[in-house]
């Protein structure tokens, strides 16, 4: 998502924001980009798979902000923006991105 009164020709990281949390993206906290401009930083990503992949409480269905399709399964919803859900399948394919990227210090939570 972007910034409220973000220029459209004139986008800067700042004005980028994760869709779950509403922190910027910035150097330290790399993010991926879902359909429409919906952003996933790895912050939140690391809670989601260690919700849904991992030994947590996942939400069952859901419309993904990623993917922006109806899910059945585990979903993980952000406990500040509810209307902000990634599915299963979208957390796997943004962390196999995040590990394929060289430049991001990035691992699946409980793995390292």
């Amino acid at each position: 998502m972007r910034r409220e009164g973000t220029d459209p020709n004139d986008v800067h990281m700042s004005d980028v924001l994760c869709d779950y949390c509403h922190a910027s993206w910035t150097e330290d906290v790399p993010v991926i980009e879902g359909h429409q401009g919906s952003i996933i930083c790895s912050k939140c990503l690391s809670v989601a798979y260690m919700e849904v992949l991992g030994d947590g409480s996942p939400i069952d269905g859901g419309r993904c902000t990623m993917c922006l399709e109806d899910r059945e399964g585990p979903c993980w919803q952000s406990p500040a923006y509810p209307e902000a859900i990634i599915c299963r399948r979208c957390i796997k394919l943004a962390a196999a991105a995040f590990k394929r990227d060289k430049q991001v210090d990035w691992v699946p939570p409980g793995t390292s």
